[in-house]
């Protein structure tokens, strides 16, 4: 699979920040390397691992699917304080590939704490044992198809002989290119806060293109931090700040057997012991994490398959948060809002049509609708000024959003989604050939 360089080197929107990658360096405790384990029949990098020398604390979320792949039962069956070792293959999912797969990657463990324990022993003056369930698995691409162990097996010496103790905005971009899969663009994000007085640094990519919806919203996301902050402290910072992030997002609807998003905390930096999650020296750092988030979440709708227009979907005054939720939701995954907005059609009726379908309390009198600044709805009725050649006009943007005020209550919800395209069909027509 090839890169997709005319969409890989432009972005028609600098609030997308979609060439804007930032200068990710060096962090301290965490390690990188990506190899080609020839799992697309090239040499493109399709096997990627994250090394922690050191160990680092760690929390994650996983998919809600009630259908889970082998990595993520193998991620969720390991109870470790601390991790080694995250490796992430593409092209292959490892779900619905059962006992093979399941066995495969505790075949593969085993193979990379051999490895990892031979690297202690050589580079560190105090080596540490590394055991299998101290080492996370990430998968991503085809459902159903055999886990290719022997491919991904015979490269765990080549991937940690690769290792670099040292990160570049090179190596952090050759990481986040090796795990994509239908992506035309890898996806990096980062934020430099303060835990006290202390600078700390959160780093993170991530991946996704298609089968995107909350429920954890295939969408793979790493966060490496060198904080130091216990696991059941980034837990609560993971889970509070995934809800209006990577749980906001939707590309098709469709939720993924592999998602995961997991948060990794070195410890490298000195800072005021953080006990508490509480604790009011944490906001900037919780800000920053957020600000990540959404970063990576909206850089994975702004490359949804066959995109071209990236959707800010916001919902004001319902009633509860939950109501916002629905019916942004019911608008984001509507596939005739997609279509409409793809063929630049300010179609407004379909607007309707999926508020109405989102099984929430509407007072029609009280609905407004804008899109962008442009008044389409007022209380109920087309707003006298709405004047359809502008609203087309606004539809040719490569940026759409969608204003809803329910005027129910004083609670809102913002989602982020993208238009469907015939090339969204031709993708996925061809996904597997």
């Amino acid at each position: 699979m090839g890169i997709n360089i005319p969409n890989f080197l432009s972005s028609k929107s600098k609030n997308r920040k979609m060439i804007d990658f930032q200068d990710l360096d060096h962090l301290d405790g965490l390690s990188i390397s990506a190899v080609s384990a020839n799992l697309y029949n090239s040499n493109r990098d399709d096997l990627v691992m994250f090394y922690f020398r050191d160990g680092a604390n760690h929390a994650s979320i996983y998919t809600q699917s009630k259908i889970l792949s082998e990595n993520i039962k193998w991620n969720l069956s390991q109870k470790p304080k601390k991790i080694y070792s995250l490796v992430v293959n593409t092209r292959n999912a490892n779900s619905f590939t059962g006992e093979q797969g399941f066995k495969s990657l505790q075949n593969i463990a085993d193979t990379i704490s051999k490895e990892l324990n031979e690297k202690q022993k050589n580079d560190e003056e105090n080596p540490v044992k590394i055991k299998p369930k101290n080492i996370l698995f990430g998968c991503t691409g085809t459902i159903g198809e055999t886990f290719p162990f022997e491919k991904i097996n015979s490269k765990i010496p080549d991937l940690i002989k690769n290792i670099k103790y040292t990160q570049n905005k090179l190596i952090w971009m050759k990481a986040a290119l090796g795990i994509m899969t239908t992506d035309t663009r890898p996806k990096m994000a980062m934020e430099e806060c303060f835990i006290g007085k202390t600078l700390v640094k959160i780093y993170g990519i991530a991946k996704g293109s298609g089968m995107i919806s909350p429920n954890m919203a295939t969408t793979l996301g790493y966060i490496f931090t060198d904080a130091d902050l216990p696991n059941d402290i980034l837990k609560k910072l993971l889970k509070k700040n995934i809800e209006n992030t990577f749980n906001a997002i939707s590309c098709d609807g469709d939720t993924s057997t592999n998602d995961m998003v997991t948060i990794f905390s070195t410890g490298k930096t000195n800072h005021i012991k953080i006990n508490s999650f509480t604790d009011k020296r944490l906001n900037d750092f919780d800000q920053s994490l957020n600000k990540v988030l959404l970063n990576l979440a909206k850089r994975i709708v702004a490359d949804g398959e066959g995109a071209t227009k990236f959707i800010t979907i916001n919902v004001f005054d319902t009633k509860s948060e939950l109501d916002a939720k629905k019916i942004a939701f019911s608008i984001a995954n509507s596939p005739l809002v997609k279509t409409a907005i793809s063929g630049e059609d300010p179609n407004w009726g379909r607007v309707i049509m999926a508020i109405g379908k989102s099984d929430t309390q509407i007072i029609v009198n009280k609905l407004s609708i804008r899109f962008g600044n442009i008044n389409v709805v007022h209380k109920g009725k087309l707003h006298n000024s709405y004047n359809e050649t502008d609203a087309a006009q606004y539809m040719k943007n490569a940026d759409i959003e969608i204003n809803v005020n329910v005027g129910t209550g004083n609670k809102n919800f913002t989602v982020y989604t993208m238009d469907f395209t015939k090339k969204y069909i031709e993708i996925n027509a061809d996904y597997r050939s």
